[in-house]
């Protein structure tokens, strides 16, 4: 902060604090004889008169009390523009050392379950349990509490992964993020109409309900334009992250128009890298807890 900002806090506040003192002492009325109390202000409405009576002692001490309190806070703590306080409180400080109790309690702990290998850890409920709690504190947001995604973001309990579910690629995706782009094709593709039989033949593939004659029209289509990504068979390509046309799974919503919509305008999905933010020890727990939500009883470990 500037001190010219500096010097304007610190006035605002004084002012604030003088003005505040002013007005208690301004509308403290002395104390009255009895017979005198019931002596009006002058001050009525719809038949209620303002009578002169002092103000409690217990809520002019009451605000004085706050006053004080007031000032003996902008004493110890920072309020007062660039002056710190003489405990030197700070938020960043009161984060760091927070930080660092946690880090102590929970560092072993953390190191512990880093030295067994992910999928071992999937039949873990404490790795687990402790996995879900990370899950939930940062990335709950996009993908759901319940990690069932939405519109945009990847459903984590099915079996549909765009960069592949092996422990090392899920380490990847969490610590570097993902940027999966899909550019437009309307150009390419040259008209509406053949945009509207690509969608129709991208039905097809998953089996659903979709206009023969168009989808054949937009096959053709598909295997020029779209099977450098998707493949020529559509089950997608996990290297760059082109997701599989087949299993009836939409990232993006499976509505004709949605589908329609994504060789016409493109799409873009980023998802942010967590490496700084958690830490190898802690990505390891989510990803544990992550391959865990798709994991049948029985299943053998991703290698």
């Amino acid at each position: 902060m500037s001190n010219g900002w500096s010097w304007w806090v610190i006035v605002l506040v004084t002012l604030n604090i003088v003005g505040c003192v002013w007005l208690l002492v301004a509308n403290r009325t002395a104390q009255v004889r009895e017979d005198e109390k019931e002596d009006g202000t002058g001050h009525s409405f719809d038949g209620i008169e303002e009578l002169n009576n002092p103000l409690p002692a217990w809520w002019t001490w009451l605000f004085v009390g706050t006053i004080v309190f007031a000032v003996g806070y902008l004493i110890l703590y920072p309020g007062m523009g660039n002056f710190p306080g003489i405990l030197g409180w700070t938020s960043v400080g009161q984060w760091q050392e927070e930080i660092d109790t946690a880090q102590a309690k929970y560092g072993p702990i953390f190191a512990a379950f880093m030295k067994t290998p992910i999928p071992e850890l999937i039949d873990e409920p404490r790795a687990v349990e402790i996995g879900s709690r990370l899950f939930a504190n940062n990335c709950a947001q996009c993908h759901g509490s319940d990690a069932r995604g939405g519109p945009g973001y990847p459903n984590l309990t099915d079996d549909d992964w765009l960069y592949g579910n092996s422990p090392e690629q899920v380490v990847t995706t969490i610590t570097g993020g993902r940027n999966g782009t899909m550019p437009p094709f309307a150009a390419a593709i040259g008209s509406e109409e053949g945009i509207a039989s690509v969608a129709q033949y991208v039905l097809s593939l998953s089996g659903r309900e979709h206009d023969v004659e168009m989808a054949a029209a937009g096959a053709q289509t598909f295997k020029t334009i779209c099977f450098a990504c998707h493949g020529p068979d559509g089950k997608g390509n996990q290297m760059i992250g082109a997701p599989n046309l087949t299993d009836d799974i939409w990232l993006h919503g499976g509505r004709v128009g949605d589908i329609e919509d994504r060789p016409r305008n493109g799409i873009s999905s980023k998802m942010p890298a967590h490496g700084a933010i958690l830490g190898d020890e802690k990505i390891h727990l989510v990803a544990a807890y992550v391959l865990s939500l798709s994991a049948e009883p029985g299943d053998e470990p991703v290698e």
